[in-house]
Order: structure tokens, then C-alpha cells, then sequence
């Protein structure tokens, strides 16, 4: 039996995907008791994708040099992560259950490489963002919620943004430039599972 690896299918992903994949890494990371002492911390981290976040709102302008500035900060941000990655590898040591909880792939998973449990994409208006979640068989309908500016620490802080029975929706009225966090649960047969990871986009 092929041994089970974590996979690096994280370096093809767009700019966009790839920073909630990363922002995902860091938080199933954090105080993540199999894997204590990441190659690089986790505070550096994420600096380097807050900084590729900025870099990719910036070189929507088009310009040579914020498109520049993007791909230097995403490569910086890409070592970081495939150097994480190694870690996490070398820790599980072929333990699915153990790649997984790192928020990284396993390459026994290869439908998880499709599309990410959750991505939040630009709106086709300003102050307007599309959920697009990964599709459940057998799903009811899928639950939307957001929180404004700060991750909430329990149930209280967050807002219902809207029910659907599509794996996708639109949330719209949100402030531009503000930064928000997104995440889904879904109503099954047998009773609505926990919430997934929550992922965080600034609005434009």
C-alpha cells in the first residue's frame, strides 16, 4: 500500500483560492497539538499571506508593477507553505487523520483537491461577495454565515447571511473594504452538521 503523503496541489491554485487555502492551513494549525513547532511559525505565516492578500487587491489596477509585487509576495508566501507542508509530512508520517487536521490535503484525497470545503469569490457587484461551497450528496440546504471585521469566540457573533438549497450563494450590502469572515453548515437527512472553517475575504 502506497504510503499517504500531503500534497503541494496548493502551488496550482489561483491567487484568490490560494489565500484562503493558506489562511485555512494557519488556522487548523494554531494550537494544533500534532504539530506544535511548524519550520516556520505560524505569526510569520501569516504576515506573508496578509501581505499577498494586500499585493492581490492592489494589482487589480493592472499595473506592472502591483502585478510585480503580487507574485513576489505570492512565491514568498508559497515557500512558507510547501516548507509547512514538509513538516506536516515528515509529522503525520502516512497518518490521513493527521494531514487532514493540518488543513492540508492527502494525497488518498484526491476529491478534496477539486474544490476547497468553502471559497469566497468577488461579487458581480461591490460590497458583494459569492460563497461557493464544496457540494453534498444528499444535502437539504446549506446554512450562510458572516462576522464583520473580528472572528467571533462563540455562536453569538455571527449573522445569518441566508439559507440555500444550492452548494452557492450571494451575500451582498457588506462594506467595502471591510474585513469578513464566511462559513456554511449543511442540513442533512439525519439532523445539520457543525459549521465548516471560517474563511476570511476583504470586500471590494
Amino acid at each position: 500500500m502506497k504510503k499517504i503523503k500531503v500534497l503541494f496541489d496548493f502551488i496550482k491554485l489561483a491567487v484568490a483560492e490560494k489565500i484562503a487555502f493558506y489562511r485555512n492551513v494557519n488556522s487548523e494549525l494554531t494550537d494544533n497539538p500534532t504539530f506544535p513547532t511548524p519550520i516556520v511559525p505560524l505569526t510569520e505565516a501569516k504576515a506573508a499571506v496578509d501581505k499577498m492578500e494586500t499585493s492581490y487587491l492592489a494589482s487589480k489596477d493592472g499595473s506592472h508593477t502591483a502585478i510585480a509585487t503580487l507574485r513576489a509576495d505570492e512565491e514568498a508566501a508559497d515557500k512558507i507553505f510547501h516548507s509547512n507542508a514538509t513538516y506536516v509530512d515528515v509529522t503525520a508520517d502516512g497518518d490521513e487523520s493527521k494531514i487532514l487536521s493540518s488543513g492540508f490535503h492527502a494525497s488518498k484525497q484526491p476529491e478534496s483537491i477539486q474544490k476547497a470545503v468553502l471559497a469566497v469569490e468577488d461579487g458581480p457587484n461591490s460590497g458583494s461577495v459569492k460563497l461557493v461551497a464544496r457540494a453534498v450528496p444528499k444535502a437539504g440546504a446549506y446554512i450562510w454565515q458572516y462576522a464583520k471585521d473580528v472572528l467571533p469566540t462563540d455562536e453569538n457573533g455571527w449573522t445569518q447571511a441566508g439559507i440555500s438549497t444550492q452548494s452557492y450563494f450571494i451575500v451582498t450590502g457588506l462594506t467595502v473594504g471591510a474585513k469578513y469572515y464566511f462559513r456554511r453548515a449543511v442540513v442533512m437527512p439525519d439532523g445539520t452538521t457543525d459549521f465548516c472553517s471560517p474563511v476570511m475575504k476583504v470586500i471590494v
